[in-house]
């Protein structure tokens, strides 16, 4: 894997030169950057001369240039392996970043090889470098750190009553305590009911069928207390901190924001009451009444 040896210019390359490439904006200012930190370059030639018992020795592969370049390219552009190896080959320009001009672009898997051989700190460097370089123009403080979110698929459960039941106390008995909190004398008379709401969803999850049938609607009632229980309860602290006020303006933002929350909250719990009576009435007054599809809230 020798790709220590800088390849002659050819005729053709000597053309390529001559005629000028206009690089895209954001890959020139990358290539005057790599000009101007030969360092880079020769970290990623130990890289690539890191095993070889021979390095000057064999077949020329690629150069730590055409390494580092094309995986410059790769990651801005956010192409597999296969797609960067045709977008330089089919590419006038990005021959003329990556310095392969009129040569042949290697296969994908020569540029996984040497990408590869690249050291964690190597690469880590690199990005030091950028950063310290940001920090010197002004375009960075090197305090906060900007990074992709990742997309994963994840499971979401489907809207049942119990668990909108159980969404209705654990938010607003969150948003009560962070209105604790937030008030000089905090709150008084609000009931948590958490750890029994959680207890009756458990039970009804887990029920067997047989269970199901003897035992849901009784367990779904006893839900359905708490629940009231603890919407009761939400209401009757936005009354009695209705003239609360806090430190300065700042923390009576955060009041009112607070306020605004479980008050909203407690008119979606209340409409997940409503529902979830109609749904669990006793058999002989469900017989007479139409079935009613679940309503996503």
């Amino acid at each position: 894997m020798s790709r220590m040896i800088e390849p002659q210019l050819t005729f053709a390359d000597c053309e390529f030169r001559k005629q000028g490439i206009w690089l895209d904006p954001t890959l020139q200012t990358i290539a005057d950057f790599l000009d101007a930190h030969a360092e880079m370059i020769e970290a990623v030639r130990c890289d690539l001369q890191r095993g070889l018992k021979q390095p000057h020795s064999g077949r020329r592969g690629m150069t730590p240039p055409q390494v580092l370049r094309s995986l410059i390219v790769m990651r801005i552009k956010n192409w597999d392996y296969r797609e960067l190896r045709e977008r330089i080959a089919d590419g006038y320009t990005l021959r003329g970043f990556t310095e392969f001009l009129s040569r042949p672009v290697p296969k994908h898997d020569a540029f996984n090889r040497a990408f590869n051989r690249l050291t964690p700190q190597t690469l880590e460097a690199v990005n030091q470098l950028v950063l310290q370089t940001a920090i010197d123009l002004g375009l960075e403080d090197g305090k906060k750190l900007r990074v992709d979110t990742t997309v994963v698929q994840t499971d979401i459960h489907h809207p049942t009553d119990n668990t909108l039941l159980w969404d209705t106390v654990r938010v607003i008995t969150r948003l009560i305590g962070q209105l604790d909190r937030a008030l000089r004398r905090g709150v008084k008379g609000f009931h948590r009911r958490t750890r029994a709401a959680r207890r009756r969803v458990q039970q009804i999850q887990r029920m067997t069928p047989t269970q199901r049938h003897q035992q849901q609607t009784r367990k779904y009632r006893e839900l359905i207390a708490i629940t009231v229980q603890v919407v009761e309860s939400a209401r009757r602290v936005l009354e009695q901190t209705r003239t609360a006020r806090g430190k300065d303006w700042i923390d009576d933002a955060v009041i009112d924001a607070l306020r605004q929350q479980i008050d909203h909250n407690c008119q979606l719990g209340q409409n997940v009451i409503h529902q979830a009576r109609r749904r669990n009435r006793s058999p002989t007054r469900r017989k007479s009444t139409p079935s009613l599809n679940p309503t996503r809230i």
